[in-house]
């Protein structure tokens, strides 16, 4: 991640409605939530998330897909790792050892989507 796409994703996460709705499709896993969803759990309307969804779009902190009618988004994992590994690179005066657990956690949590067969 370059700095002109870190401060397009901080810039993005500096509104509160956003930073909410990122956290639930962090929690959402890679299945997502459909629009709708997202707005009645935020308590907005849908006009209103479907703006902040397309600002998280527009930073590549989440995605959207269609399914059948609904748009399901879904958080960019690869995005956010890239974000805390932007912060953490330079981090500690040359110390690796002081931020690599936060560094190896930030490629730990992608949700792996169970398969049933």
């Amino acid at each position: 991640m370059d700095e002109r796409q870190a401060l397009a994703a901080f810039g993005a996460l500096s509104q509160e409605t956003r930073l909410r709705v990122l956290r639930m499709l962090v929690v959402a896993g890679t299945d997502g939530l459909a629009a709708g969803v997202i707005a009645e759990k935020a308590d907005v309307s849908a006009s209103n998330v479907s703006f902040h969804l397309k600002e998280l779009e527009r930073a590549g902190l989440a995605s959207a897909r269609r399914d059948a009618r609904s748009i399901i988004y879904s958080a960019e994992y690869d995005a956010l790792s890239g974000l805390i590994r932007f912060l953490m690179e330079d981090c500690c005066s040359g110390r690796p050892e002081i931020c690599s657990p936060v560094v190896d956690a930030a490629s730990c949590c992608v949700p792996t989507r169970d398969i049933v067969q």
